[in-house]
């Protein structure tokens, strides 16, 4: 299978002010989440990108676009409506400080796989068309493109929380452990006998060891013992 760069979306106006976007149309990166995303693609411009699909949300595309706009050959940006915000319900356009004091937020931080936004969606079903959507990409990457590719998915905080959680063997019940920042890059490769996270939630430091032959064959397989590691650019 392929390798998949998870980015999420720069800080936006409705994160500034702490409120829940959601699906809120219109909310964009403020000037802090474009600096934030343009170093990020900055980062992945020494990976030739093979695909980017974006959620449909703005403040997503807007990421994608300038990640598509780094890379050193023409790159579409494709829109993937499994990668979406999760749907809040009532929940949307709220203010974060109201919103804990609901009884429905401490299930959302302590179970969140029996939390049910009203008028929104499970969290459970949330993880289920993410997973799906990206295992299924995924595949498609690789059958195009061959096992070494890499490919971006530009998506939310909780979706790209609940990824992890699945590729790491957690319970559902345990993603509030994860942090996953605007602009942050996480990294998953979907071997064929599990998945192997190879970083989560990172922010800075070098991408170009997954253009490697080397780096990719070590994001195919877990060696016993751990191995060597990539070979760095420059080493």
């Amino acid at each position: 299978m392929a390798t998949v760069l998870l980015v999420r979306h720069g800080r936006t106006t409705a994160n500034a002010a702490g409120v829940l976007a959601g699906r809120t149309a219109g909310v964009e990166l403020d000037d802090t989440g474009l600096d934030q995303a343009r170093r990020a693609a900055e980062r992945i411009a020494a990976v030739p990108v093979a695909d980017l699909v974006s959620s449909p949300q703005q403040r997503c595309r807007q990421t994608a676009r300038l990640i598509a706009d780094a890379q050193s050959r023409s790159l579409r940006v494709g829109t993937e409506r499994g990668l979406a915000e999760c749907d809040y319900g009532d929940w949307q356009g709220r203010k974060l400080v109201e919103l804990a004091k609901e009884p429905l937020w401490r299930t959302v931080q302590q179970q969140p796989s029996a939390a049910t936004f009203p008028g929104g969606e499970s969290l459970v079903s949330m993880q289920h068309r993410a997973v799906a959507a990206v295992r299924r990409h995924d595949a498609a990457v690789a059958d195009a493109h061959g096992k070494g590719a890499v490919w971006v998915a530009v998506s939310h905080g909780d979706l790209i929380k609940s990824l992890l959680a699945d590729a790491l063997g957690m319970h559902l019940d345990h993603f509030q452990r994860l942090n996953v920042d605007p602009a942050s890059i996480s990294i998953i490769s979907y071997g064929p006998e599990r998945p192997h996270v190879l970083a989560t939630n990172s922010h800075a430091g070098d991408l170009g060891w997954l253009a490697t032959e080397r780096g990719k064959r070590q994001a195919r397989s877990s060696t016993v013992g751990g191995g060597a590691g990539p070979a760095r650019r420059g080493s």
